[in-house]
C-alpha cells in the first residue's frame, strides 16, 4: 500500500500523451513499486481512491474500500484527500487504470476536471460508490460518466437488510455471481438519468413500500461506457457518520467482492477475482460435499493440540482470517474433528520471514503434531532460511519432497493451497498446480522418511485418521477459506 497522495504538483504533461507513455511501456507498473505478483501471476492493478469529503462517514469507509481491494491480492491502492491538487497532474495520475470515487464535496477545480474527463475517456476506469453520486450537479461531463445521480427527487427509505438481485449475469462482474441475500444498507430509489447516456443495469433491489421505498426494482448495479473508459457503478455503500450500526454495511463481504470485482473490469474489461467471497463455498463446492474448517469470524471447531480449549493468547480472528501471531505463545492448534482420506483447500499468506505450517492426519499420543503428521511447508521461501532447501520451501512436503514447478505469490499476498489424502498417497497443490505427488507406502517415500529426522518417529505418517494441525512456529501468519471434502 502506497503513502497518502494529494502532494503531486500541477503538471503541463497532456493526459493523452501521459496515457500513452505509460501504457505503452510497462504497463501496470506503480511508480516507485514492482509490477506485482510472482512469474504467472498478472501485475496488480494501480488504483486511485478519491475522496477526502463527503456528508458520509468517508473517514471510515475509506480504509474499508483499502483493505477490500488490497485483501483480494488484485491492486495496489494509492489514496487522495486532495483531488483537486493530485488530479492536477496529468502525468501523475496517468498511471492509474481505474479512479475509485468515494467523494462528495466541492469541486476540483478547471485543471484537475479536465485531466480527470480526459483520462476517462483515454481508457482509465471508475468505480462509483453510493454518495460519489451525488457530486457535482451542473457539471456535465462528470454526470454523463456516473449517469444515474442523486438530483432533485431522488430518495430512500429506512436503513435495512434487503436483497440485491443479479438481474443480468452474462457481464463479466455478475457472471456467476449469486444473489446478495440481506444486505444492510440504505436503498437508493428514483436516481435520475443523465439523457443520452446508454448503460447496463446488471442489479436490482425491491425499494419495500414498508420501509420507505418506492415499491419498484430500483438499479445497484450499472456498468456504461465514456469515452474508451469503463464505469461501474453501485449506490450501495452508506455508512453515516455517528450511526455506529450502519457500519455493517461494510461487515458484508459480498458487498467487498461486489466492488472488487467491479472494479477489476473498470480497469481491466476483465474480471478473475472469484465468484465467493473468502470463508464461503461456492455452488459447485457444496455440490461436492466440501464443509467450512473456519466460518472467518469463530474460532468453532478448533482447539490446542493436546488441550481441550482454543487458545486464550496468540491465535485470534483479524479480518475474516486465522491469525497467529509471532511472539504470541499460542501454540499449534487443530481440528476437533478427525479425518482420513480428505480433501482440503485453504488460503495462507506470510509477514517476511515467517514459517508455519499445516499438518494432517495428526495424532496426539506424542508432544508435537510433526511426530505423527506430515507437513505443508507455509514459509517466506525469500527471506527464511528453510527457503533455500527445496524440501522444506514453501508447499513442499516438509523434509521429504520439494515443490517442484510451483508459482509462490508475494509476501503479503493469499496463496492458495490444496492437500489431497487417499490412504497414504499425497498431494500437494500450490495457487492450482500440483506440487507434491508421494506414495508413503511406496518403497522411495519409505526410504525418505527412514533417512530423515522422520525415521526415528515410528508414528508419523501411519494414522489412518487424525486433525489438521495449523503451526505455531512464532510468526505472523494468516489462514483463511479452509475448506474440506471427505473422501
Amino acid at each position: 500500500m502506497n503513502g497518502w497522495l494529494g502532494t503531486a504538483a500541477v503538471g503541463v504533461v497532456s493526459v493523452a500523451a501521459a496515457l500513452a507513455a505509460v501504457r505503452g511501456g510497462a504497463v501496470g507498473q506503480v511508480a516507485g513499486k514492482a509490477p506485482g505478483g510472482a512469474a504467472g501471476e498478472p501485475a496488480k492493478i494501480p488504483v486511485l481512491l478519491i475522496s477526502g469529503q463527503n456528508n458520509h462517514d468517508w473517514e471510515y469507509v475509506n480504509p474499508k474500500i483499502e483493505q477490500l481491494l488490497d485483501r483480494c491480492g488484485r491492486f495496489d491502492v494509492d489514496v487522495t484527500l486532495d483531488p483537486a491538487k493530485t488530479l492536477a497532474d496529468a502525468a501523475a495520475i496517468a498511471k492509474y487504470r481505474c479512479f475509485v470515487l468515494n467523494y462528495y464535496g466541492t469541486r476540483w477545480g478547471e485543471v484537475a476536471e479536465r485531466n480527470f474527463v480526459a483520462a476517462v475517456s483515454g481508457g482509465t476506469g471508475v468505480t462509483v460508490i453510493h454518495a460519489a453520486n451525488n457530486s457535482f450537479p451542473g457539471w456535465t461531463e462528470y454526470e454523463q460518466i456516473v449517469a444515474d445521480l442523486w438530483r432533485d427527487g431522488t430518495g430512500h427509505g429506512a436503513y435495512h437488510k434487503f436483497d440485491v438481485k443479479m438481474i443480468d449475469r452474462d457481464h463479466p462482474i455478475t457472471r456467476g455471481l449469486p444473489d446478495m441475500k440481506q444486505h444492510p444498507d440504505e436503498l437508493y430509489h428514483k436516481l435520475v438519468h443523465t439523457p443520452g447516456v446508454q448503460t447496463r443495469v446488471l442489479a436490482t433491489a425491491f425499494a419495500d413500500p414498508k420501509t420507505g421505498g418506492t415499491g419498484n426494482d430500483e438499479p445497484m448495479v450499472i456498468v456504461l461506457n465514456h469515452g474508451a473508459g469503463r464505469v461501474f457503478h453501485t449506490p450501495l455503500g452508506h455508512v453515516w457518520p455517528g450511526v455506529v450500526e450502519t457500519r455493517q454495511t461494510f461487515d458484508n463481504p459480498e458487498l467487498d467482492l461486489l466492488i472488487a470485482r467491479g472494479t477489476e473490469w473498470a480497469a481491466t474489461g476483465a474480471v478473475t477475482l472469484p465468484t465467493v467471497p473468502p470463508n464461503r463455498l461456492s455452488a459447485e463446492e457444496q455440490a461436492a460435499g466440501y464443509t467450512l474448517l473456519f466460518d472467518g469470524k469463530s474460532t468453532a471447531g478448533w482447539r490446542s493440540f493436546r488441550g481441550e480449549e482454543f487458545p486464550v493468547q496468540g491465535w485470534s480472528v483479524v479480518d475474516g482470517a486465522l491469525q497467529v501471531a509471532a511472539g504470541g505463545g499460542g501454540g499449534d492448534i487443530i481440528t476437533v474433528d478427525e479425518f482420513g482420506d480428505f480433501e482440503l483447500r485453504f488460503e495462507w499468506k506470510v509477514a517476511a520471514g515467517a514459517n508455519s505450517g499445516v499438518m494432517y492426519r495428526v495424532g496426539e499420543q506424542h508432544d508435537a503434531p510433526w511426530r505423527t503428521g506430515p507437513e505443508y511447508q507455509v514459509l517466506d521461501d525469500l527471506r527464511h532460511g528453510d527457503g533455500k532447501d527445496a524440501r522444506t520451501s514453501a508447499a513442499a512436503l516438509y523434509a521429504l519432497a520439494p515443490a517442484a514447478g510451483k508459482t509462490l505469490r508475494p509476501v503479503g499476498d493469499w496463496n492458495e493451497g490444496r492437500i489431497v489424502v487417499q490412504g497414504w498417497h499425497v498431494q500437494h497443490w500450490l495457487n492450482g498446480v500440483k506440487v507434491v505427488d508421494v506414495d508413503f507406502a511406496g518403497a522411495e517415500a519409505k526410504a525418505k522418511v527412514a533417512a530423515s529426522k522422520f525415521g526415528s518417529m515410528p508414528a508419523f505418517a501411519t494414522l489412518a485418521r487424525g486433525r489438521i494441525s495449523l503451526q505455531d512456529h512464532g510468526d505472523d501468519v494468516w489462514f483463511r477459506s479452509l475448506r474440506i471434502r471427505k473422501s
